[in-house]
């Protein structure tokens, strides 16, 4: 048994500012109020590829990498969770139900960092019985691996940040990423009206695939009134942003009052990011979101079981190997 390690003296291909090391570690023994879980599958995020390059806050050599996760009950299981039931892991620890934010004293901490367990591990792990969530049945292993963080990122910034509901106009930035993705199908499911900004036309229709009204390249100089067309009548309720860049201070010109833009991230760059009184005087709104509650991941995980809603996956390896992750690493970056 083997666990994907953050080390400084890599043992396999990948190697940026840290690189990977697979050791075998102590066995982990659950307190009370834990559950000994083995991982049946984990997922990648772009945050592994952010934190070896250096670019991570907080990051600790020896960590066991990956904050995404589908697991079995071993020992110690509860009543609603028994031995044998498959569950997901909240991807993050210490942050209880505040709408507005971890709570204060809480020191909220994401998987995949020490003190924090990792999910690329084949080793039984321990897990607070809090943090443990019924397995919606109908996702595979692979499709459950990938909901946890991503899901959760954009369940907060569609529902909890940007108050999406039926009827609104949506608007996904940056499809094909995996927060995105979600966030297109959440908003498509209780009946929003959603459109994206991709380079890719494949990326676009496979987003029309999903439910998505249509797309607009933002490479193009007429993005904006290509979305307008798109739009016809209509202005957009909220943008679900993730990408920050030289469009984000264009979305007022088609938006309501008291639209919302929830962002989520600045891929593109945000020294160009503007709020100034256009803004103020539609009474628009602009709320930074990161991942959720310990409370929006059930709510999360709940409302994927009931539009019974299914991950995109791109690629499935099998197996815990110095090939297979430096693959998937080689993938990612």
């Amino acid at each position: 048994m083997v666990s994907i390690t953050l080390s400084d003296t890599p043992k396999t291909k990948v190697q940026f500012k840290f690189g990977l090391e697979l050791k075998t570690l102590p066995s982990a023994k659950p307190r009370e109020n834990q559950a000994l879980v083995k991982i049946q599958a984990a997922a990648l995020n772009h945050r592994e590829v952010w934190i070896l390059k250096g670019l991570y806050p907080g990051i600790v050599e020896g960590s066991v990498l990956g904050a995404d996760g589908v697991a079995t009950v071993l020992e110690n299981g509860t009543r609603e969770l028994p031995n044998g039931k498959r569950v997901l892991i909240n991807p993050g620890v210490g942050w209880i139900s505040d709408e507005r934010g971890p709570e204060a004293g809480s020191n909220f901490r994401i998987l995949g960092l020490l003190p924090c367990i990792g999910t690329l591990t084949n080793e039984p792990v321990a897990v607070d019985h809090d943090e443990l969530v019924a397995c919606p049945e109908h996702l595979s292993q692979a499709e459950a691996a990938a909901l946890p963080l991503a899901g959760l990122t954009a369940f907060r910034a569609v529902f909890t940040k940007a108050r999406v509901r039926k009827g609104d106009h949506v608007l996904v930035t940056g499809i094909g990423g995996g927060v995105a993705l979600f966030a297109l199908q959440f908003a498509v499911a209780v009946g929003a009206h959603v459109y994206v900004t991709s380079s890719s036309p494949e990326k676009i229709d496979r987003a029309v695939q999903l439910g998505a009204k249509g797309g607009i390249n933002y490479k193009n100089e007429s993005c904006m009134n290509d979305l307008k067309k798109l739009l016809g009548k209509n202005k957009l309720n909220a943008v679900i942003d993730g990408a920050g860049g030289p469009l984000f201070n264009a979305y007022h010109r088609v938006m309501n009052n008291g639209g919302i833009i929830a962002c989520y991230g600045q891929t593109a760059g945000g020294e160009e990011a503007n709020f100034s009184m256009i803004q103020v005087l539609k009474n628009i709104e602009i709320k930074g979101s990161t991942m959720g509650s310990r409370e929006e991941f059930k709510q999360m995980v709940s409302f994927v079981n009931a539009y019974k809603i299914k991950p995109v996956v791109s690629h499935v390896w099998n197996g815990l190997t110095s090939e297979s992750i430096d693959e998937a690493i080689h993938t990612m970056r």
